[in-house]
């Protein structure tokens, strides 16, 4: 059994760098750091700048901003991914209180197997999003689920409750897990009142949270930003079905383990020597896959699903699904584990990330080859920025993450990035903090920001049903820069999905140097 723990080490290693270091970009990890960032300067979300996601992440980013203003993206990375590895490592905790202690070891290697091997879950862990910080508040108050007693319940409802206040999706944890500490109490045992500590937890952190933005004047903002989704378009059942058939997929080595353990536990019944004999580990077992269950419910019912909200959840069905195979399946130790090793290893070979992740796409019979990185790409792209205006610290761009990674700031209205143009100002003073037509024209014709960067995201998306912008539109935005500045170098497939970057200078700033034309 212990050489299984070497090549666990030895595959995280290559997955997390592959992760950090090859890993596409993606639009949303710059506006999520760029938010801690405005935190980190005194600002306030909803108030201050728009934000779409429950407050949380950017007020705890926001004290580690040193590290990328530093480090840049990388640092930002590297840090998500220790918060994500430290989940895990709650989640192998977890899953060790539901058995037996003979099979301790086991579970827990298989748990690590599972989530250390598979190079989906170590991506959406790394990239700066919500996933790694509401991941580690799941798996926090998981943990201490498995506990009976008051001071446990509470805090495991401050954990569940932050991770709601990370990601708002995940708040349906709370009444399913105060539904089934309800239903399922020892009326006799001190756990007869865990449901009410629970919710009284949960309830305080909440408050203390979301209390400042719902009763000050951030209340008309938290509001625009809880519309935003409701308004997206999409509902599509093709989109659900789709979402749910990728989940699988990148999931499948952990699918098979829970259904051979679920049948082998059907098979034998109440065989499960150390789960079976305590109430709270069967009631603790239930709930993670329960709430597992609902907030996949939760994510495939939304009107854009995509599949990788479910990350800071699906290391509960890893947990379930190591207790299945450890108390019941009838193998040795070292065959469960050669097992999930093999399906696990197999899976990541195969998967098809390493493949989007080091070409462009293809013409034809033609494969093209990145010759570097999207992150060493961005690295070197804001190096160039920073020569061509040494120690100017504004840039007018709506890909944020190349801001964070030049250590500059963008027009405030422009903190939403991609999606900070609206169709229509959500509510009274959103002008402040967004875009629509109008105000766009203005600030294109009245910004100061000598060096423009943009992307084939730039003018492209119109929030909140996030719909193409109307071509007319896009053309009367790119001729006023094309009068106000000048090209000054184009990036060949930079960034998320692969668009030109044109870098572009104020034309009083660039007409001595002889200035390309747009």
């Amino acid at each position: 059994m212990k050489v299984f723990w070497p090549l666990t080490a030895f595959a995280l290693l290559v997955l997390s760098f592959a992760a950090v270091w090859l890993g596409e970009l993606n639009q949303d990890e710059g506006w999520y750091i760029y938010a801690a960032n405005l935190v980190a300067e005194g600002q306030m979300p909803y108030r201050d700048f728009f934000y779409t996601q429950a407050p949380l992440m950017p007020l705890v980013y926001s004290v580690f901003s040193g590290i990328w203003a530093k480090w840049g993206l990388l640092g930002a990375r590297i840090f998500t991914l220790s918060i994500g590895l430290v989940s895990v490592a709650f989640l192998i905790g977890f899953a060790r209180r539901l058995v037996s202690c003979e099979k301790r070891s086991l579970v827990a290697l298989v748990v690590a197997i599972v989530l250390f091997g598979n190079l989906y879950h170590l991506y959406f862990l790394a990239i700066p999003k919500t996933y790694a910080l509401a991941s580690l508040f799941v798996s926090m108050g998981f943990f201490l689920v498995s506990f009976e007693g008051a001071l446990a319940a509470v805090a495991s409802g401050i954990c569940m409750a932050f991770a709601c206040a990370t990601r708002l999706s995940l708040g349906v944890i709370i009444p399913v897990v105060v539904m089934g500490l309800l239903v399922c109490r020892d009326s006799r045992g001190r756990s007869r009142f865990d449901w009410l500590w629970f919710g009284m937890g949960s309830a305080l952190a909440i408050a203390l949270v979301f209390g400042p933005f719902l009763l000050g004047p951030s209340f008309d903002g938290f509001l625009a930003a809880q519309r935003y989704h409701a308004s997206r378009a999409g509902g599509d059942i093709v989109l659900a079905v789709g979402s749910l058939s990728r989940l699988v997929r990148w999931y499948l080595p952990l699918f098979v383990l829970l259904g051979i353990g679920a049948y082998a536990a059907l098979c034998k019944g109440d065989a499960g020597e150390g789960l079976c004999r305590e109430r709270r580990k069967r009631l603790a077992l239930f709930l993670a896959f329960s709430c597992c269950i609902a907030v996949v419910v939760v994510h495939i019912l939304a009107p854009v699903p995509y599949e990788d909200y479910n990350v800071p959840v699906i290391g509960l069905l890893a947990a379930c699904a190591a207790v299945l195979v450890s108390e019941w399946l009838e193998l040795k130790p070292a065959g469960i584990a050669l097992l999930a090793l093999g399906m696990t290893w197999a899976s990541s070979f195969g998967c098809p990330l390493l493949q989007e992740w080091m070409t462009n796409g293809r013409n034809g019979f033609w494969t093209y080859s990145r010759s570097k990185s999207g992150l060493a790409q961005l690295r070197e792209v804001a190096r160039k920025i920073n020569g061509l205006d040494p120690g100017g610290s504004e840039i007018l761009t709506q890909d944020l993450y190349l801001a964070v990674e030049s250590g500059r700031k963008v027009p405030r209205q422009m903190a939403m990035g991609p999606f900070c143009f609206w169709s229509k100002l959500p509510y009274e003073g959103a002008e402040k903090v967004l875009l629509d037509d109008v105000g766009m024209h203005a600030l294109l014709e009245g910004t100061e920001c000598k060096i423009a960067a943009m992307s084939g995201y730039s003018f492209a998306i119109t929030a909140p049903k996030c719909t193409e912008t109307p071509i007319g539109q896009q053309i009367g935005y790119w001729n006023i820069l094309k009068r106000r500045y000048d090209r000054v170098f184009t990036e060949e497939d930079f960034g998320q999905h692969a668009t030109p970057l044109m870098v572009l200078m104020r034309k009083e700033t660039h007409e001595d140097n002889g200035g390309t034309s747009l």
